[in-house]
């Protein structure tokens, strides 16, 4: 058995009058994210992972910010896409861990949705998924409610 690791990151600045969506789940909250498509930051950072441990490069060569295909679009279909094609590597997810960073809102009462949202796009166990928020403690642009962003490391076996 072949076991590859990835590492994905992504940050999305926070504006008015968009919704919050994270791990495909609406959060209620004033703010959103200021993105191309719907800024999942949680998805594209497991996006960014899962190609990076497959070694397929990154979000941003398959599906870029300045196609107008992918404008608004659900982060969860380009999630589905790259675990298509993952798969067709003969790639399967073994596990993926999550840190979400942002001063507000809290998040934890969500994780638990996050998780089993995750579960059902990618056909995985709840229990290979671990998420965990984390603030900023008020620091940089995440702390000052500016921006959320997001660390995933995926582990892949062939």
């Amino acid at each position: 058995m072949e076991l590859k690791i990835g590492i994905g990151y992504d940050i999305h600045k926070l504006i008015p009058k968009r919704p919050l969506i994270i791990g495909n789940i609406i959060i209620p909250f004033k703010k959103g994210f200021s993105a191309h498509s719907d800024g999942d930051v949680l998805i594209h950072s497991i996006i960014d992972a899962l190609l990076g441990a497959a070694n397929l490069g990154d979000i941003g060569t398959h599906f870029p910010d300045n196609d107008p295909v992918y404008k608004n679009i659900d982060s969860s279909i380009l999630l589905n896409k790259t675990h298509e094609l993952i798969k067709s590597k003969n790639y399967s997810i073994h596990n993926i861990d999550v840190t979400i960073i942002c001063q507000k809102p809290k998040l934890q009462e969500y994780i638990i949705k996050i998780k089993n949202k995750l579960s059902q796009i990618l056909n995985i166990r709840v229990d290979q998924i671990s998420i965990k928020a984390k603030t900023k403690e008020k620091l940089d642009s995440v702390g000052k409610n500016k921006a959320i962003e997001v660390f995933s490391v995926c582990l892949l076996k062939k």
